[in-house]
């Protein structure tokens, strides 16, 4: 069983950035594969980035956006940089915990945090 607690939502002007934090329970977590997920009013729920012991970012982000972990703290990160009006969402992070998956984007995430508004401004 895994609890995930996710804090660092806000509104933030175009351009700019934000870092959001999970928060993870469990004694595996240095093991698990996490996820940045969202989804925007009347869209269905995206992948935004995973980590293994390697990082993985949707086109949409990359460049911008950097997924950290760290294991002593069992806690994701995901630092947002120049943000845009379509990047406006809620964010979740995941948790998985099975084994090998090819594709940790879309991996059967076992475990989900309550979301946290991002809100861009044009």
């Amino acid at each position: 069983q895994v609890q995930l607690v996710e804090s660092g939502g806000g509104l933030v002007q175009a351009g700019g950035s934000l870092r959001l934090s999970c928060a993870a329970s469990g004694r595996t977590f240095s093991r698990y594969t996490m996820g940045w997920f969202r989804q925007a009013p009347g869209k269905e729920r995206e992948s935004v980035a995973a980590i293994t012991r390697r990082a993985y970012y949707a086109d949409s982000v990359k460049g911008r956006f950097t997924i950290s972990r760290d294991n002593a703290k069992n806690t994701m990160y995901l630092q947002m940089n120049s943000l845009k009006p379509e990047d406006t969402a809620v964010y979740y992070c995941a948790a998985y915990s099975g084994s090998y998956y090819e594709s940790p984007l879309v991996a059967p995430y076992d475990y989900w945090s309550q979301g946290t508004q991002v809100t861009v401004s044009s």
